[in-house]
């Protein structure tokens, strides 16, 4: 027959360090994503109609 003890024992966690670690991590994949985003509509925009229009369309966007 044997016996069975079981232990039980606590484990600190600093739960404002993990919040944040979480926070940013979270915030720098969501700015990764529209880095990554901003790049395509970029590349999109250049392959469609040339760097000519690109920059004439964000000109007029911008000064109306």
């Amino acid at each position: 027959m044997t016996t069975q003890v079981l232990k039980n024992h606590e484990t600190k966690v600093n739960v404002t360090q993990e919040t944040s670690k979480f926070s940013l991590i979270t915030v720098m994949t969501m700015a990764g994503l529209v880095g990554i985003w901003a790049l395509a509509c970029l590349v999109g925009g250049l392959a469609s109609s040339g760097t000519g229009n690109l920059i004439r369309g964000y000109i007029t966007a911008i000064f109306g």
